[in-house]
C-alpha cells in the first residue's frame, strides 16, 4: 500500500490488514511460536558470554516481545490485533515453561542452564570448562574482579545460568600453591623450568614439583608449559 493512500485512522487498516484474512492470525501464532523456539536455540547455541542478570528464557522473552512491539509502533502494514497474538502467545509460553520448569528441573537446565563447575580444588576443571562458551582469559578476568590472585586460593567455582561466576574461596591456612592469574605472570610461562620448585601447568593449573632444567607434561592435561606456583593468601 501506497503511504500517499493512507487514511489517518482507517479503523480497519489499524486492527486488520486490507490483504491478509482474519484467518491470518494463526498464522501469526504459528509464526510466533516457531519464533519463538528458535531464538531460545540459537541463544543455546551462543552460549551465556553478555546474558548477565537475565536467564536465556528471560532474555528470549524480551527479544520476541520487542520486536513485536516496535513493527506494530513503526509499520502502517502491520495490524496491531497481529501483534497482540504475538504477546499473547509468548505470555503464554513465558507461563506454560514457568510451569514446566518447576515441575521438571531436566527441563529447567535446559531452558535456562544449570551452574556448571569450572575450578574444583585450585584447578580448572577442564571436561566441564571446554563444553562452555568461554576462554581462559575471560575466565580469568571474571576472578581478578573478585581479587582472585591464583587458582590456588579457589575451592570451587561456578559458572551460572545467567552467566555470572560464582567463587568459593579456601581459608588462608589452607591455601595451596596454584596458578597465577595476573596478566604479568600467565605472560612468563615456560617449557624449559628455569627454578627448581612448585609450578603450575598454564592450561588446568595442576601444580607440580619440577626440577631445574626439567622439560616435563602435565600429568593431567599433558599441557608442557608451567609458570611458577603461587601461594598468596587472599587479600580483600
Amino acid at each position: 500500500m501506497a503511504s500517499s493512500s493512507v487514511q489517518p485512522f482507517d479503523w480497519q487498516r489499524i486492527l486488520l490488514s486490507d490483504e491478509m484474512p482474519p484467518l491470518f492470525l494463526l498464522e501469526v501464532g504459528l509464526r510466533c511460536f516457531v519464533s519463538y523456539l528458535m531464538i531460545l536455540g540459537a541463544l543455546r547455541v551462543t552460549g551465556r558470554r553478555g546474558v548477565r542478570q537475565l536467564s536465556i528464557f528471560e532474555l528470549s522473552i524480551i527479544l520476541a516481545l520487542g520486536s513485536a512491539a516496535g513493527d506494530a509502533m513503526l509499520y502502517h502494514d502491520t495490524p496491531l490485533l497481529h501483534a497482540a497474538v504475538v504477546f499473547g502467545v509468548v505470555s503464554g509460553l513465558y507461563l506454560l515453561f514457568n510451569r514446566l520448569t518447576e515441575k521438571f528441573p531436566k527441563f529447567s537446565d535446559w531452558l535456562e542452564g544449570a551452574p556448571v563447575l569450572l575450578v574444583e580444588e585450585g584447578e580448572i576443571n577442564l571436561q566441564n570448562f571446554n563444553k562452555q562458551n568461554l576462554t581462559q582469559k575471560e575466565l580469568f578476568g571474571e576472578m581478578r574482579q573478585l581479587q582472585v590472585e591464583h587458582l590456588g586460593q579457589i575451592r570451587r567455582a561456578y559458572i551460572e545460568a545467567t552467566g555470572n561466576i560464582s567463587l568459593f574461596f579456601f581459608a588462608d591456612e589452607d591455601v595451596r600453591p596454584g596458578l597465577p592469574i595476573w596478566p604479568e605472570r600467565l605472560t612468563q610461562e615456560r617449557r624449559r623450568v628455569e627454578e627448581a620448585g612448585p609450578h603450575a601447568c598454564c592450561r588446568c593449573g595442576h601444580v607440580q614439583e619440577l626440577a631445574k632444567g626439567s622439560l616435563a607434561e602435565c600429568t593431567v592435561c599433558h599441557h608442557d608449559a608451567w609458570i611458577t606456583a603461587c601461594n598468596d593468601p587472599r587479600v580483600t
